[in-house]
């Protein structure tokens, strides 16, 4: 769950699931597990030339064409990508990790460049009291979740776990357990064998309305359109 990069002062963050660890071509990294038994990670690689053409293709400047971040967060723009990845890991789609690859990094490339919160000054403690409600979340995200019972699980007070979860993970709360059920959600759409609202109650969502809303929100279709799209363009 904590990645760095070598070289550039050594800077941390917490990777927590759906996050995006960048690197530029010569720099080295490394993945560590102190705060867990560890996890599954993909990686995508690219040689320099590649990477260029990639860039250039998507009307990136020269000037923008290495990472300043270290991680990109799990955000509303990367869940669709995040989300085929991990259908594709399940086996549950034959994934073009190949398109992904490509559609991955012109992304990353454009959200690189936008503000975003850094952790690099992080407390240790801080890092590992976060870690504690996302391993609780990732156990029920399919329940009730209040913030007093995430904050009491990390031992700070619900203004300081507030603040301190979305300096470490670029979301709030609410909005990660929300964007961990609709990938779950899709996840399981991939496979098209359940049924939608099945699926919604499942993972955590009260009516299929609301699902259905939340669900065009975060991919931009519907869950249908999604399950179908995950069935004829695999």
């Amino acid at each position: 769950y904590r990645g760095s990069l070598r070289g550039s002062g050594k800077r941390q963050e917490l990777m927590t699931p759906g996050a995006v660890l960048l690197g530029n071509a010569g720099q080295c990294f490394e993945c560590g597990h102190e705060h867990g038994l560890g996890d599954r990670c993909l990686s995508f690689r690219y040689t320099p030339e590649y990477f260029e053409r990639i860039a250039a293709d998507a009307g990136v400047s020269r000037g923008q064409r290495d990472f300043g971040l270290l991680r990109l967060p799990l955000i509303r723009p990367l869940s669709p990508m995040i989300a085929r990845a991990c259908a594709g890991l399940a086996q549950r789609t034959d994934t073009s990790w190949e398109e992904l690859g490509v559609q991955l990094a012109s992304e990353a490339l454009g959200l690189a460049n936008a503000p975003l919160a850094g952790t690099s000054n992080a407390l240790p403690s801080a890092v590992a009291r976060v870690t504690r409600a996302v391993r609780m979340i990732e156990r029920q995200a399919d329940g009730e979740l209040a913030l007093g019972s995430l904050a009491r699980e990390a031992g700070l007070s619900p203004y300081h776990f507030l603040r301190t979860f979305q300096q470490l993970t670029g979301v709030t709360p609410h909005q990660y357990l929300r964007r961990l059920r609709l990938r779950k959600a899709a996840v399981r759409l991939a496979s098209g064998r359940e049924k939608v609202l099945h699926i919604a109650l499942d993972c955590g969502f009260g009516d299929l309305s609301n699902f259905n809303r939340a669900f065009r929100a975060e991919f931009g279709v519907s869950p249908r359109t999604w399950k179908a799209s995950s069935q004829q363009n695999p």
